[in-house]
């Protein structure tokens, strides 16, 4: 018996509040249906196949499910791609397995304690609800009395925050990938605690165009306002800070090109909401001409929104 799961990927829009007047974190995001992770699970000695760049994230989840739960697996990672472009490889390879774990064994477990047993959603909880359901997500950050400092989620032990608005997306999503990491382990850490705490009037500036222009666009359709909020998003709090880690790459010149882009968690990949699949391959065009000028090559994707989350195949 084999269990097959195939998961989202997942933009990150922004961290909300890392002032921590209120609470700490917070998180705007959507769900994609391409780029995806598709594993299959069977029972058997601990040994990960496929995935190259995952392998050692696989066998690390599988050793933390067997010291929970006894057993041992096997996994096959049938698609894959890119970690550390900004698009939450980690949580959903994790989650991949250990949502087929549980099915394979008949272990009775939700989405978010499969996410506190895989050390995710420790900072964003976007990456945990894209798994779960899919769809444009909020989350209301972490209680003070549950976290108390500025970390991202692979160094975070706090459990996922909980999501406060969740709505399906409504448009298709012209994303690219550059050839070119954005920050990972300690880096990641260094960078919270140089830029951290966020001035509480940035926090608040961001707050109100995610509440008041960001989440009604969606509500609404609205695609013109939901592009330009995308883009003032890119200019305030921690974002600014994650964008011009990439001046080299030239990615702040580029969000100021285009209307309606943005910048994935630290990086790198960009992406930017259209109407049509032809709207995507212009915007996508332009920008890998903005890209091959500078020597960096990317993959470029036009996906529909993943309106469901992760899927469960036995």
């Amino acid at each position: 018996m084999s269990v097959s799961v195939v998961t989202p990927s997942r933009i990150h829009v922004t961290l909300i509040d890392l002032n921590g007047t209120y609470r700490i974190d917070g998180g705007v995001g959507f769900a994609l249906s391409n780029p995806r992770i598709k594993i299959t699970l069977k029972k058997g000695e601990i040994s990960v196949s496929g995935g190259e760049e995952l392998a050692e994230k696989a066998k690390n989840v599988l050793i933390k499910l067997k010291n929970r739960f006894g057993y041992e697996a096997k996994v096959d990672i049938k698609e894959s791609y890119k970690p550390h472009c900004g698009l939450g490889s980690g949580t959903q390879l994790s989650l991949a397995i250990a949502k087929a774990y549980t099915e394979l064994y008949g272990i009775k477990a939700s989405v978010r304690e499969l996410a506190e047993i895989t050390n995710r959603g420790g900072t964003s909880g976007i990456g945990v609800a894209a798994f779960d359901a899919g769809g444009f997500i909020v989350d209301g950050g972490h209680s003070k009395a549950v976290k108390k400092e500025f970390k991202p989620s692979s160094f975070s032990k706090a459990p996922p925050p909980p999501v406060i608005a969740r709505h399906d997306f409504p448009w298709k999503v012209a994303l690219l990938v550059p050839r070119y990491s954005g920050l990972s382990g300690k880096k990641e850490v260094n960078l919270f605690e140089k830029y951290c705490p966020i001035p509480i009037d940035e926090v608040r500036i961001l707050s109100h165009i995610i509440l008041m222009k960001l989440l009604p666009s969606v509500v609404e359709k609205d695609l013109p306002t939901f592009r330009e909020a995308i883009s003032e998003i890119q200019r305030v709090g921690f974002k600014k800070v994650e964008v011009n880690l990439h001046k080299k790459l030239g990615i702040p010149e580029l969000l100021d090109r285009f209307e309606g882009a943005g910048m994935s968690s630290t990086g790198t990949a960009i992406y930017v909401a259209v109407e049509s699949k032809s709207e995507g391959k212009s915007i996508l065009e332009e920008m890998k001409n903005f890209f091959e000028s500078r020597n960096v090559e990317c993959e470029a994707f036009i996906s529909e929104p993943n309106n469901v989350g992760a899927r469960v195949v036995k």
